[in-house]
């Protein structure tokens, strides 16, 4: 379709930051698309696909499906762990809000934005209402999650409060969906205008915490979707809107434009993310691989230790720094609380699914211990999930201290592809529809192969 509001001749001028993103967007061949982006793509596609399947029962995700079912229209993609298919939106929304849910997604390793959990909703949503083929949800999947990650990776420091992934992914999901429509230049450019006239969400929902925290990719993911349809009908967004006069940069989060722009279609920053190996917040990780070191190295009981005192950065403290309190929302507020965190592995020395239950929340025994941590703030330090320095006042081994920069899973603490797999298991054996292990393995297969597959709407048919 011919975009009616296109002049004839672009000139110099309109060759902005957004329109150099959509010719990117729209030229990049399949092609040029880097061997190990392509198995980055797939490695965290099976990643987000396994957290989705544990959260798909966490507090929240079954009201917001049920809403959408009751909803109804067109069967276009799938739900994913709930089975059915919904309009190509509303599948985007749910499955962006599972993925997120239980906080268990990947992250960028530099910077802390959650790419897959918008990009891959809105991309495979997209692709499975319009039968698209593997590789072209592939290319499209790796192009989203790069322009999130670049996006992102060029943000002015000190964050000003926004949560990245909404503001950032939702540029990521409309650039997937505008590539599998096939849009031209112009139409992706206004769909990068119309999704930014979308973009929203604060860190005050970590902070203040609620289950809104875990809907925040979802109105991202299904917002691209939404201004990649729009586009297709013609209608415009505005052309500057990354570094307009009131665009991203200026009203958002101030950013480098020659860091997004270097490399562009020739150096592809999907491959720049982690596995979590814990269901908490990015910011509590190195806290995590603190104690851990701590617990393990000395043997210690929950009541060997009589204090604990963290120091971290002012972002990382910002987030997960807050007193705990479980009387709301109590998963959420496991999920982003250093205190319960330290509490929880001192009693149960490990921070699993089971641990961010609300049973384990509420648990009086971990609890108790909540009291002892105490968390300080390092001004000097402009990180956003470490270092932290952590030392603990034990009876047994009087003050022991230990300090933390990288968490597993990251490129500096690498884990086996056995500990990933066994994270994967375990996710698919949990949620609103628990897959038995001939189903994880055919679902696994299909990830590994998906460059090979025809039809896209047939991807979860099955499973």
């Amino acid at each position: 379709m011919n975009d009616p509001a296109a002049p004839a001749v672009l000139n110099e001028a309109a060759l902005t930051v957004t329109h150099r993103l959509a010719q990117h967007i729209v030229e990049t061949p399949y092609a040029a698309i880097p061997e190990a982006s392509l198995a980055a793509a797939k490695r965290f596609m099976l990643d987000t696909l396994a957290v989705a399947w544990a959260g798909s029962d966490a507090p929240g995700c079954r009201e917001a499906h049920a809403l959408l079912v009751d909803e109804g229209g067109r069967a276009d993609s799938c739900a994913w762990a709930y089975g059915g298919h919904l309009p190509a939106m509303s599948a985007a929304f749910i499955n962006g809000m599972t993925s997120a849910a239980l906080d268990y997604d990947g992250i960028g390793s530099g910077a802390p934005v959650h790419v897959n959990i918008t990009v891959l909703p809105a991309a495979l949503a997209m692709a499975e209402r319009l039968h698209v083929s593997g590789r072209e949800f592939l290319a499209a999947y790796v192009i989203g999650a790069d322009l999130t990650y670049r996006l992102a990776a060029a943000a002015d420091v000190p964050n000003a409060g926004f949560h990245y992934v909404p503001i950032y992914g939702v540029f990521g999901a409309a650039a997937a969906c505008a590539r599998l429509l096939k849009l031209n230049v112009l139409q992706t450019r206004h769909a990068l205008g119309i999704a930014f006239m979308q973009a929203s969400g604060t860190q005050q929902a970590n902070i203040d915490p609620s289950l809104s925290k875990r809907m925040m990719s979802a109105f991202a993911a299904r917002a691209g979707v939404q201004a990649a349809l729009l586009a297709q009908r013609g209608i415009t967004g505005p052309a500057q809107a990354i570094e307009g006069k009131f665009g991203l940069f200026t009203m958002y989060q101030g950013g480098d434009a020659a860091l997004i722009l270097d490399q562009l279609g020739s150096r592809f920053d999907n491959v720049l993310g982690s596995i979590k190996m814990y269901p908490s917040c990015g910011a509590n990780h190195t806290s995590i691989a603190g104690a851990l070191a701590l617990i393990h190295r000395y043997d210690l009981k929950a009541d060997d230790v009589l204090s604990v005192d963290v120091t971290m950065p002012p972002y990382t403290a910002r987030l997960v720094g807050n007193a705990y309190d479980p009387g709301g929302d109590a998963q959420v507020a496991a999920q982003f609380s250093v205190r319960y965190t330290i509490a929880c592995l001192l009693v149960r020395r490990r921070l699993g699914l089971a641990e961010i239950q609300e049973d384990a929340a509420r648990d009086n025994e971990i609890n108790r211990h909540v009291g002892k941590i105490n968390v300080h703030i390092d001004d000097t330090q402009k990180g956003t999930r470490g270092p932290i320095v952590m030392r603990m006042r034990t009876t047994t081994h009087g003050d022991i201290s230990t300090r933390a920069e990288h968490v597993p899973g990251s490129f500096e603490m690498p884990v086996s592809d056995a500990e990933v797999q066994q994270k994967f298991d375990e996710c698919f054996r949990r949620g609103a529809r628990p897959l038995r292990d001939a189903q994880i393995e055919t679902l696994a297969t299909r990830v590994r192969t998906i460059d090979e597959n025809l039809d896209m709407y047939l991807f979860l048919k099955d499973i």
